[in-house]
């Protein structure tokens, strides 16, 4: 199945001179959107995977069907303060400035082995965040899944060492 044909490109959205990449067509097609998960289940299903991590919003379309396939926990990643329990916060750099994401202080810990997934892979930074995340915790990041990778952005290099899987690549304009 070509993924590719589901997503829409959307000139200079949300700015000129972005191409933007809409999966809203994929996830409104149930029978593609059943072959992502399952595409993503099938490389990980023997990776002994606990958890499956994800940063809000996008993240979470992909991941919690993911867990659920690989019998596994969901963890959500958020934004400071929309988490209810005791947290633990990472702080990192934006291009112009800082964010923050949090993760529930009991979400993973020592021996969890942790799949990270998200929508789309660009700079890497909010990624390398749920790594730390997820380190920080204790638990071993087995590997990060995406949906698309932005190529020619080399976020797949701020993650290194761990091992980065996208179903769709785009190096450019393509």
């Amino acid at each position: 199945m070509n993924l590719k044909e589901h997503i829409r490109n959307i000139p200079d959205f949300p700015k000129p001179g972005i191409m933007f990449r809409d999966i809203t067509p994929l996830l409104a097609n149930a029978e593609v959107f059943r072959e992502v998960i399952r595409e993503f289940a099938t490389r990980y299903c023997d990776a002994g995977i606990t958890a499956v991590c994800a940063a809000e919003a996008r993240g979470f379309i992909f991941a919690a069907p993911l867990a659920l396939e690989l019998n596994c926990a969901f963890v959500p990643v958020r934004k400071p303060g929309k988490l209810p329990f005791d947290t633990t916060a990472f702080h990192y750099e934006l291009e112009y400035g800082t964010d923050t994401l949090e993760m529930h202080t009991d979400a993973v810990g020592e021996g969890d082995r942790v799949l990270l997934v998200d929508d789309l892979l660009a700079t890497g930074g909010t990624m390398q965040a749920c790594v730390k995340l997820a380190e920080k915790s204790g638990a071993e990041v087995v590997g990060a899944a995406f949906l698309v990778e932005l190529t020619f952005l080399k976020g797949r290099e701020k993650l290194e060492p761990i091992e980065c899987f996208s179903l769709i690549s785009y190096d450019g304009e393509d």
